[in-house]
């Protein structure tokens, strides 16, 4: 008898009919099957949704969401008004995963209840050089603070936690509750600023350097196009960036030297208390 799912993960595309049998086979592939597969079709002009509809019988639990392109953050917030599990991910449809990539994220939460936020490595796939090498040149991990999160989210090299949406694992519950949602204004940078925004509104980082996402770096990809139209957006979303950052830690701060005061009340009270 299968459980219940824990774990879905939500797929964005536009025009991948080139990438997305690899992304699909990938996760046909999975030690844990028993997680829902959801496409989010953002208006394709290609066979993307007829390649999609061909693993339909392949996976336990399967589901398309067939719209008008709205650009990738749209996708992802329509993505996540349809997630039904306690758990979710994002997968891009032009990267594909190691088996034990939806394993990762329900074992992180079930060892880590306390956690909100988990995160795994991810190998960089270049088409370009031919080449495939994990982020990080050791092994780490384990519970982290607000601090060190956004450290290693804003880390520009060598992090193997960085501020993607693909290597981390989310709380439903939590998106509801807050209203979290992927800004739509901006064309780069979404994914970092959804992160840091849902970092700043929970408790608990838990992360682990082994990595098994693969991040496919195109050749043709927009990310890596030099285009001084970005230049705006980027100064944008790095103010938010930090922004956000810096009230969250300044919160931080004064929360802990309240926490202080209140402790040493107490403390004194408990002394008064003696001397009767």
């Amino acid at each position: 008898m299968l459980r219940q799912p824990m774990l879905t993960v939500i797929m964005p595309v536009y025009n991948m009919e080139k990438y997305l049998g690899r992304a699909l086979e990938a996760l046909t592939k999975q030690k844990d099957r028993n997680f829902k597969l959801l496409i989010v079709n953002d208006g394709s002009k290609d066979k993307t949704r007829e390649v999609a509809e061909q693993y339909r019988d392949r996976f336990l639990y399967f589901d398309i969401i067939n719209k008008k392109n709205g650009g990738l953050s749209d996708a992802r917030n329509v993505g996540m008004t349809h997630v039904t599990t306690p758990y979710f991910t994002f997968h891009d449809g032009d990267d594909w995963v190691d088996p034990g990539y939806t394993t990762f994220f329900v074992r992180a939460f079930d060892e880590h209840p306390d956690v909100d936020i988990v995160s795994c490595g991810f190998w960089i796939d270049s088409e370009k050089r031919h080449e495939s090498h994990p982020v990080g040149n050791k092994t780490s991990g384990g519970l982290i603070d607000k601090r060190e999160a956004y450290l290693k989210m804003t880390n520009v090299f060598g992090s193997p936690v960085k501020g993607y949406t693909w290597n981390k694992g989310y709380k439903i519950n939590i998106v509801k509750k807050y209203h979290l949602h992927f800004v739509e204004d901006l064309a780069f940078m979404e994914d970092q600023i959804f992160n840091v925004k849902y970092v700043s509104l929970t408790n608990g980082f838990y992360y682990s350097s082994t990595p098994y996402y693969h991040y496919w770096q195109r050749a043709d990809s927009m990310v890596h196009d030099l285009n001084p139209k970005k230049i705006p957006d980027n100064f944008k979303a790095n103010y938010r960036v930090w922004r956000q950052i810096i009230k969250s830690l300044m919160a931080e701060r004064e929360a802990q030297k309240e926490s202080k005061k209140i402790a040493k009340k107490a403390s004194l009270n408990d002394f008064d208390h003696q001397d009767l």
